[in-house]
């Protein structure tokens, strides 16, 4: 007999797929929802209820830029009244004194802003934009308006040398934490991996970076690593387990266990257009077919990690290996392992001065 899960305690709220950046390290998939797709502001404010009811207490308001949303406010404030802790997370292109003074007041509690680069050339060329200015403007208004200031930095081989630089801008803006996020590689990510994932001496010498200013810092700001698992050969915890603590709900509906999950899942993924949330979360394939450990195989099934890292992440197993049940690639333990090896040491060198990104769709 199945053990019933506990409730999600966040919501990954994917309001459009439409951004004004075209970032190379995206990992929204490559197949992009239309506007005409997504959801409407009334069916949001209904899955955020459900949402609530179910048991989550906190959202992250998404995308793509949702910032595109005119209806945002309406969805920051429907959030709010079902007592969900919100918080945008933008690019910051678009964002001024008025927008944010309306979405403070309908309930909006935390804002994380993207950044490239320190160097505003370079930021561009990642983004497929300029916008440092843009970013800049809004780190500042979200500082003015009072409300915690996060940076989530995505790192590749553009930029972890810059790992100094990044920091020292996250204190010009006032930030109080920075998400060093090292790239997963999923969506558009995965299309540019081999201009993104990094020589292993850069992550040794970003790691030697970031505890330097740890200690520096002592606490002042929070330094967020997130460990690049190619390089590190250990396959990283999947969202505290696949269908665990969180769901993801795409711009057109679709609910996923995690934001990568849709390649994985195809046409078998959940809608809210189609099913309550309640009923994907508890009984839906999609949700519990990875659950717990009864799908792991050898060497997962009697690995002593198995419920530390729950096997590992299975879209990146699917993405890897065309089967979402094999072991991550990533971990040393992985039959598949050479795969994941020969990437990374592919990757040893300097960076190229033009690494000719495939840039994701824009759609403002």
């Amino acid at each position: 007999m199945s053990v019933a899960p506990e409730p999600p305690w966040a919501l990954l709220a994917e309001l459009t797929h439409g951004c004004p950046l075209r970032c190379a390290y995206c990992s929204n998939p490559v197949k992009l929802n239309s506007r005409s797709e997504e959801l409407t502001g009334d069916e949001w404010g209904d899955v955020l209820r459900q949402a609530a009811d179910l048991g989550v207490v906190q959202t992250h308001l998404s995308g793509g830029e949702p910032l595109l949303r005119r209806d945002l406010r309406d969805i920051v404030a429907a959030a709010d009244a079902a007592g969900i802790h919100t918080q945008l997370v933008t690019s910051g292109v678009g964002l001024h004194e008025a927008r944010l003074a309306g979405l403070v007041d309908a309930g909006l509690r935390s804002v994380q802003l993207s950044v490239q680069h320190a160097d505003p050339a370079r930021a561009d060329l990642i983004a497929g934009a300029r916008a440092t200015g843009a970013k800049e403007r809004a780190a500042r208004l979200v500082r003015e308006a009072g409300l915690p200031l996060g940076l989530n930095a995505v790192l590749h081989r553009a930029n972890l040398d810059a790992l100094d630089a990044l920091v020292e801008l996250g204190l010009d803006w006032g930030a109080d934490r920075i998400e060093l996020a090292n790239t997963q590689f999923y969506g558009w990510a995965l299309r540019n991996r081999d201009a993104l994932l990094p020589d292993p001496d850069q992550v040794d010498r970003a790691r030697g970076t970031l505890e330097r200013w740890r200690a520096r810092l002592g606490g002042r700001m929070e330094l967020v690593w997130v460990a690049p698992d190619y390089v590190d050969a250990t396959a990283k915890p999947c969202m505290g387990g696949w269908g665990a603590v969180s769901l993801t709900v795409a711009p057109d509906g679709t609910v996923l266990p995690c934001p990568a999950a849709a390649e994985l899942l195809g046409a078998d993924a959940p809608n809210v257009r189609d099913r309550p949330l309640d009923w994907i979360w508890r009984e839906s394939p999609a949700f519990t077919r990875y659950r717990g450990e009864g799908w792991m195989r050898e060497p997962c099934r009697s690995c002593e990690l198995r419920t530390v890292d729950f096997g590992g992440c299975r879209c990146q197993a699917h993405a890897l290996t065309g089967d979402a049940a094999r072991t991550d690639p990533a971990c040393h333990r992985s039959p598949d392992h050479g795969v994941v090896r020969a990437l990374v040491e592919a990757a040893r060198g300097p960076a190229p001065d033009h690494p000719g990104y495939a840039y994701r769709e824009g759609g403002t």
